[in-house]
């Protein structure tokens, strides 16, 4: 076969590729893998002062502690920065945890692998990063193990170094959960401590609580970005029930 019918051929097969990840996916096949799906999202852009507030604390530091209600955008921006630094190979890895304590009655326990295991858990922050990188990189992303789900049960002995990490959901932590996590981190991290104090699942005390008084006990270089009820943007719904529900403390 000539070097132009390969060419050909292999143009043919970029073309059947783009058509079936769709038009959004620009594929690159000089890197190494099968192929890899650049996006070109817009940046994030901060819809509240706060969210502002938050972006700017992940951009200039290494560890940033976010508190306050749902529907403020806390998980879905850390997840979107993350999946960011990824595309841009400014981190090698992205590292998701959180507490194994459900919000409701339990489900009971789930099959498959560790990573299907913890996936209902970490669907909000899985859904986020899919829209930003698109389905197909993300898949490669946690096929290479790049994108990795790390329960507590599992993290002792890790550690993690030229990555992302994101603890959500940090007020369900036991302190000695949340001293294990912060205890992993190595060298050209950026580490987001999500969670809300008020709606903490545990009878004893909160890890996240215990962060936070560390902090300002110790003087800590930590930022802590706290949102409030008027910071939530998911929807006038969302907020009306919020704040229903704080008031009427529930």
């Amino acid at each position: 076969m000539s070097k132009r019918s390969n060419i050909k051929q292999a143009n043919r097969k970029k073309r059947r590729i783009v058509r079936a990840l769709g038009t959004a996916e620009i594929i690159d096949f000089q890197q190494g893998s099968k192929f890899e799906a650049e996006r070109l999202p817009p940046p994030i852009r901060a819809l509240n002062a706060t969210q502002a507030e938050y972006l700017e604390a992940l951009r200039t530091s290494p560890q940033v502690i976010v508190l306050g209600p749902a529907g403020t955008g806390k998980t879905w921006i850390a997840a979107t920065h993350a999946a960011d630094l990824y595309r841009r190979k400014a981190i090698s890895k992205i590292i998701l945890s959180r507490p194994n304590v459900p919000s409701g009655r339990s489900l009971g326990a789930f099959p498959g692998s560790l990573n299907e295991k913890f996936a209902p858990w970490a669907a909000p922050v899985v859904d986020a990063m899919q829209d930003r990188m698109g389905r197909a990189a993300y898949e490669i992303a946690v096929k290479r193990g790049d994108i990795e789900m790390v329960p507590f049960e599992v993290m002792r002995g890790r550690s993690w170094s030229d990555a992302f990490v994101l603890l959500d959901e940090a007020q369900n932590t036991t302190p000695a959960e949340i001293k294990t996590f912060l205890t992993r981190v190595g060298e050209n991290c950026t580490v987001v401590v999500n969670g809300d104090v008020g709606q903490c699942d545990l009878a004893s005390d909160s890890g996240l609580s215990t962060v936070l008084q560390l902090i300002r006990a110790k003087g800590l270089p930590v930022p802590v970005v706290e949102f409030t009820i008027d910071d939530i943007v998911r929807s006038g719904l969302c907020a009306m029930w919020v704040r229903a529900f704080t008031e009427a403390r529930i």
